[in-house]
């Protein structure tokens, strides 16, 4: 049997490309906080797992190389679940063509593509999904395919929610911009395509929508999506996740080990989860991954795209009404330990409560010019939304125009 595992070779002239896609999976971090003074300190107990120390110095060149591999391409032979229970493999093979899966928000890395390649193949037709397989093209997917074209191993990678594409060939295909969430993907759709989930099961992934995913649906049968955040800009923020459950490392190992369904350990007797594999594929690849990510920096605002001087005065309204929360240079208070009960910031507690932590950390602000909705749950369409809710909510007395001088502001950021 031949098989075609690529890690990249193909480095084409982009002029050539045009059209074409597909794909499947998910993660966690964030939610706005400000104007705050009723706050708690966040439980005693020690994240468990994956507080993983580096064995190469953090920042080292070696060890961010090794953490995009495992970002872009380790599946953690999460195989065992999309393609052994769920059978994802043979729905991708047989009924996604690149047209639909574009459609459910997938993405192509264009620099994995030939010259010329998408003049010659049938967009409508699952084989040329097969053959972008074939090539390690679609972002956040790796497949085993054979000498016959069938796919015969099928899973996800941590790149499919948290990286996109610039578009340069067309929408959704492009140069990879890891660390950017991807919020056109629609993964419960994704999932539901499963031939062996119940109707309820199938109808609670349709009911997420793009851009948005449970982390614990699979744990406790509730269901409160939360949108895909931004895996940029965490070098200097203690804890990743929207409730501040660990550490980058704690919420990567969750993610691999009980939502991709990677072969490797997690245990939180907090959570009452305790999973063990032989052998375990996670743990040891936990500081490099986290190394690249802390080396992901957040995108700056497009030019152009903020007046200068109508920031500088949202500044000083940011500092009289939000820095209280969003101190310092990592933007957040949970660095100090703070939590703040959902109530006290007027969001909906209902995934808080499903949590370890029982309430939400103060998001660390960085590139919101490029990643609405806003909230754990996508309840504030844009940043006029967030700053009129907090207006409301915290009594800030912000004037209109001091408003839009905060909006103006935050797009900075």
């Amino acid at each position: 049997m031949t098989v075609y595992r690529s890690t990249r070779s193909i480095r084409p002239t982009l002029a050539a490309l045009k059209p074409v896609a597909v794909a499947l999976f998910a993660s966690i971090t964030g939610a706005f906080v400000s104007g705050c003074d009723l706050t708690r300190t966040a439980p005693a107990a020690t994240p468990p797992v994956a507080t993983v120390a580096a064995t190469d110095p953090a920042g080292s060149t070696a060890l961010i190389t090794e953490g995009q591999r495992v970002f872009r391409f380790d599946t953690f032979g999460d195989e065992q679940v999309w393609t052994d229970k769920l059978r994802l493999n043979e729905v991708v093979e047989k009924s996604v063509d690149p047209s639909t899966a574009l459609a459910v928000g997938l993405k192509v890395d264009s620099e994995a593509l030939p010259p010329g390649l998408l003049d010659k193949v049938d967009l409508k037709s699952p084989a040329t999904t097969v053959a972008l397989l074939k090539m390690n093209a679609v972002v956040g997917l790796q497949a085993t395919v054979d000498a016959n074209n069938h796919i015969t191993r099928l899973g996800v990678t941590c790149a499919l929610c948290h990286s996109t594409v610039d578009n340069l060939v067309m929408p959704g295909i492009g140069r990879r911009k890891d660390g950017w969430p991807n919020r056109d993907l629609n993964v419960g759709a994704i999932i539901a395509l499963s031939p062996v989930l119940s109707a309820d099961q199938k109808s609670v992934y349709g009911s997420w929508g793009p851009g948005k995913y449970d982390p614990r649906y699979n744990q406790d049968g509730k269901n409160t999506p939360l949108v895909l955040p931004p895996a940029f800009g965490l070098a200097e923020v203690n804890n990743e996740t929207y409730t501040a459950e660990g550490p980058i490392s704690y919420w990567n190992a969750y993610v691999a080990v009980t939502q991709m369904g990677g072969q490797g350990n997690f245990s939180d007797a907090r959570l009452g989860i305790a999973v063990n594999h032989s052998p375990d594929l996670v743990t040891s690849k936990l500081p490099a991954l986290r190394a690249y990510q802390h080396s992901l920096q957040t995108p700056a605002p497009p030019a152009e795209s903020v007046d200068a001087a109508v920031a500088a005065r949202g500044r000083v309204v940011f500092d009289r009404s939000c820095a209280s929360c969003h101190i310092g240079g990592s933007g957040t208070d949970n660095n100090n330990g703070t939590i703040h009960a959902p109530g006290d910031t007027g969001v909906d507690g209902a995934y808080a409560a499903r949590t370890a932590t029982k309430g939400y950390r103060t998001t660390p602000l960085r590139a919101l010019w490029q990643h609405p909705p806003y909230f754990h749950d996508g309840s504030a369409a844009s940043l006029a939304d967030v700053v009129t809710h907090y207006n409301r909510v915290r009594a800030l007395g912000l004037t209109v125009d001091q408003q839009k001088e905060l909006v103006e502001y935050l797009k900075s950021l």
